[in-house]
């Protein structure tokens, strides 16, 4: 109690103080009339308001010095009055500043009675340019402001049409409504009552501690999982051990009978030691026929066959938990075989049991799992499409089904839930943009629209969307008809593919540039490109980017000035044979990402699921590859002009 009435006074002051803050006028007088009547001192507070005489005068100064264009007052009134905790920091601060620097760069051209002083103007662009290489470097970028920094190198800003908006009369009484509003915020900021921030600091520490809480939580949880993958196949090689080591003491005692142990079930038994597939490789290496002796390495072994029809009877009529596990499983088959005989062998299997029964005309199919109630499913299936779509032959397979691009499609444009399962969906499409018939099919379906128009905000994509996004929307640019689609929307596609140059994912810069050179072939988007300024923003990133992407620049460029269509005819256009198309297997590390479902105890799962439940009778049979194109190599210097998909593209696959 003593302790409350030292303090009194001061705890008082800090109410009284917050409630004149927060004008809670009639409150605050209720309050100061109570506590004269009890007879409670009121502390004075320390801390005088932003809104006295001096600080009027410093806004005025501010508001005065941008109506009459005094660039160097403002700033240096600017920088000593507006703390850089809040220039930095918050970013209508920044982007305020951003355009206060435009509206002093544009201020002579705007304004000046008659021609404006030559030197003056360059005086005041030289100073933007200094701005925009250093602090306002770091907004290059967002697209809001990229079209600015073509700016200063615009010779008549005026006139083109990017600056526009600039030159209106409502611009710079908006820029100084919203000049003095932040004046206004930052003022009343500035007379915090020390209650309020007493209040942040202690917050603000407890935010930090949840932080550092939080991220010893994930940590331990990180460590966690990787001691229960650990453990986990730690005891699946125990379980292995004690199965293989049962039957190499039945063989003993089956010999002591004298029956005989043939090579090949030692061979059996020495691969079920090993778990991983170099192991198994090194393990049919040895001859049992011959001890002592090592043969040369023999091809990875096939996988045993599988019971199709009542795979596709549990996919089908399964719980959803039983069809993840058996999607899971198909695609693993599918990701983790050697490739060569093996994942070819594989993935014959699927196609000539049409496992995802895209010869069948049944209303109940496996390819129904696409549109399944359950997330897991749904994703599940789009992962095994996609992996399906990685192998060329898998997308021969998947094309002999119109209904198949129908349904992706479609998945596309309505999956909302689920990141990985639209991801699949946008890498199976992208895969098939390498076929010509189903590029034909997705640019009549629209889905250059539909990119174009998801493109517009790349900073809310995933790297792997954003990635093969762009991909895809460059295949489909390739093609005459594509580009006819791009020429009724020419503005927009030009505006997206621009903004796309200065984003900060450098993986998706060949697809962007290739787009840009297919596109400007057409003669209406190559005048819609000169009059937005298209040299002018190019040139900008000719000065930041490497040697390669500098190149490919100039090539867009001469593309953008040129009068007539190119010299003969791009390789992908409409009229090319069906068989020359890139034809590359590429099986990414993506596809197995982020597995949703883990096997209880007891649970079958992977390869064990399959041998043990769904084991068939040994079909299994090889089948020849059709060869790809293997004399048609890229230049870096110059865009792409051929249909490539991403994982093909980084491993440096023909194009």
């Amino acid at each position: 109690m003593g302790d409350i009435l030292a303090h009194e006074s001061e705890l008082l002051g800090l109410v009284k103080e917050y409630l004149d803050f927060a004008e809670f006028e009639d409150t605050l007088k209720t309050f100061s009339k109570e506590c004269k009547i009890k007879g409670k001192p009121l502390c004075k507070t320390v801390g005088g308001s932003f809104r006295d005489s001096k600080s009027l005068t410093i806004q005025k100064d501010l508001v005065a010095a941008f109506d009459n264009g005094d660039q160097k007052v403002f700033f240096d009134l600017w920088e000593e009055h507006v703390s850089s905790s809040v220039r930095d920091g918050d970013s209508f601060a920044r982007k305020l500043e951003f355009y206060l620097h435009i509206h002093f760069a544009i201020y002579l051209l705007k304004y000046s009675v008659g021609r404006p002083d030559k030197e003056e103007l360059d005086e005041k662009i030289s100073y933007f340019k200094t701005y925009l290489e250093t602090k306002g470097a770091a907004l290059s970028q967002t697209t809001e402001f990229l079209p600015f920094y073509a700016l200063p190198f615009v010779p008549n800003p005026m006139v083109h049409p990017s600056f526009k908006e600039l030159f209106q009369d409502s611009w710079t009484p908006e820029l100084k409504l919203k000049l003095e509003k932040f004046l206004a915020l930052i003022s009343k900021a500035s007379n915090t009552p020390k209650l309020l921030t007493i209040y942040k600091e202690n917050g603000q520490s407890n935010k930090e501690i949840l932080q550092q809480l939080h991220q010893q939580l994930v940590e331990a949880e990180r460590r966690s999982m990787t001691y229960l993958k650990r453990y986990n196949k730690i005891q699946a090689d125990y379980h292995n051990l004690i199965g293989v080591t049962a039957e190499l003491v039945d063989s003993l005692e089956a010999t002591v009978s004298g029956k005989m142990i043939t090579p090949e079930y030692l061979q059996s038994v020495c691969v079920r030691l090993f778990s991983n597939q170099m192991r198994q490789s090194l393990a049919h290496s040895v001859d049992f026929t011959r001890p002592g002796t090592v043969r040369k390495l023999k091809d990875v072994p096939l996988l045993p066959s599988l019971d199709y029809e009542k795979l596709k009877k549990d996919l089908i009529l399964g719980s959803d938990r039983l069809k993840a596990f058996l999607l899971q499983a198909l695609r693993w088959r599918l990701t983790t075989s050697h490739p060569g005989e093996q994942r070819e062998t594989v993935l014959q299997a699927y196609i000539s049991n049409d496992l995802l029964d895209c010869y069948s005309h049944n209303q109940r199919s496996v390819l129904q799992l696409l549109h399944s109630k359950s997330d897991v499913v749904r994703q599940y299936m789009a992962r095994l499409i996609n992996a399906f779509a990685s192998l060329a032959e898998g997308r021969l397979y998947l094309a002999q089904n119109t209904k198949v691009l129908q349904m992706l499609e479609g998945r596309l444009k309505e999956e909302d839930k689920d990141i990985i399962t639209r991801e699949n969906v946008l890498g199976a499409l992208q895969k098939f943009s390498l076929r010509r018939p189903l590029q034909t099919a997705m640019i009549q379906d629209g889905l250059i629209f539909w990119l174009v128009d998801v493109l517009k905000d790349p900073d809310c994509l995933s790297d792997y969307t954003l990635e093969y996004s762009v991909a895809l929307l460059m295949n489909l640019c390739l093609r005459s008809t594509g580009k006819n689609m791009c020429a009724k929307v020419a503005g927009l596609v030009l505006k997206v593919l621009s903004d796309l140059l200065g984003h900060e994912n450098h993986e998706i810069q060949p697809y962007v540039n290739g787009a840009l050179y297919s596109i400007l072939s057409v003669p209406s988007i190559r005048e819609e490109a000169r009059a937005m300024g298209m040299e002018d923003i190019l040139r900008c990133f000719i000065k930041e980017g490497n040697a390669e992407m500098i190149r490919q620049i100039e090539f867009i460029i001469k593309q953008l000035n040129s009068e007539e269509l190119p010299d003969g005819v791009l390789e992908s256009d409409d009229d090319e044979d069906e068989d020359d198309e890139e034809d590359h297997d590429i099986m990414e590390a993506d596809l197995d990402k982020d597995e949703l479902i883990q096997p209880q105890l007891g649970e079958l799962s992977g390869e064990k699921l399959l041998t043990t439940e769904y084991l068939g009778i040994m079909t299994n049979t090889g089948k020849t590859r059709r060869k790809g194109l293997a004399n048609v190599q890229w230049s870096g210097d110059e865009p792409l002009q051929r249909p490539v998909t991403p994982g093909g593209h980084r491993n440096g696959y023909p194009v």
